[in-house]
């Protein structure tokens, strides 16, 4: 699920018309909205009883060119702006 230069890959965050808007004017951070969809898939394989291990190497599959680690690191991060 590698985003599409044609598609909003967060359209449950922000219309296609914003998202489209601001790409053009280079304010997507792409690998920030990588990273999200990651933590998204991760919580819902893990949602779905797959352990961890494995929806981290079917995270894999769909970014090949990152490590196991890389992953890992995205979707156990601690928001920054958290309070908690």
């Amino acid at each position: 699920m590698a985003a599409s230069k044609n598609i909003n890959p967060i359209p449950e965050l922000i219309s296609d018309e914003i998202y489209f808007k601001l790409k053009e004017q280079n304010l997507i951070d792409e690998k920030a909205v990588r990273d999200y969809i990651i933590r998204k898939k991760f919580k819902e394989l893990r949602a779905n009883k797959v352990s961890a291990g494995d929806a981290i190497d079917t995270i894999r599959e769909e970014y090949p060119y990152l490590q196991f680690d890389t992953i890992r690191k995205i979707v156990y991060q601690i928001s920054k702006n958290s309070y908690s």
